[in-house]
């Protein structure tokens, strides 16, 4: 589940909700915010083995070009090796050698920068979302903190009188 939906899912829920007059407050569904708040949570694991998944697909890339820059040197040294009386055919296969060789190490390392800037990426953006969600958190707390109820409202405030208590609130039938 795309973490990102669920922030937006989030912000849906507090739109919708009903608001409470004169006030900035709103009343929202506690089941609804539990649920998508769960479901973050089941997220965020999905998009970690994301980036596991990346960094392993990173590796296997990088041993795939190291093997091939070795099939090649290897090749170059048989090269070398068996046109070893013929100078110009080993000057030639020398620059052939370290030109594929250069090549390979080029590729391998523009490989390397590429996976690690892909990586670099999804965990920045990994990163800033759950910033976002945390501050959306923070934000709510300490709006409900903010607005916490501090007395009592007036009929609550009023002692009751013996004589008008009625069975049902003393408990006596």
């Amino acid at each position: 589940m795309d973490i990102m939906r669920l922030v937006d899912d989030l912000e849906e829920l507090v739109n919708g909700a009903a608001r409470i007059p004169f006030t900035a407050n709103v009343i929202i569904n506690e089941d609804d915010l539990y649920e998508i708040v769960d479901q973050m949570r089941a997220s965020i694991p999905v998009e970690i083995k994301e980036a596991r998944r990346t960094e392993a697909e990173r590796q296997r890339i990088l041993s795939r070009a190291k093997e091939e820059a070795d099939r090649l040197v290897n090749m170059a040294k048989e090269k070398i090796m068996a046109a070893v009386d013929d100078h110009e055919i080993i000057e030639a296969a020398k620059t052939h050698a370290k030109a594929t060789i250069t090549q390979a190490e080029e590729e391998a390392w523009h490989l390397k920068v590429d996976s690690h800037n892909y990586v670099t990426e999804n965990l920045s953006e990994l990163e800033e979302t759950l910033l976002k969600l945390l501050t959306t958190v923070r934000n709510g707390l300490r709006h409900l903190q903010q607005n916490q109820p501090t007395s009592p409202p007036p009929s609550l405030q009023t002692p009751a009188t013996p004589d008008s208590f009625t069975p049902e609130e003393t408990g006596d039938e």
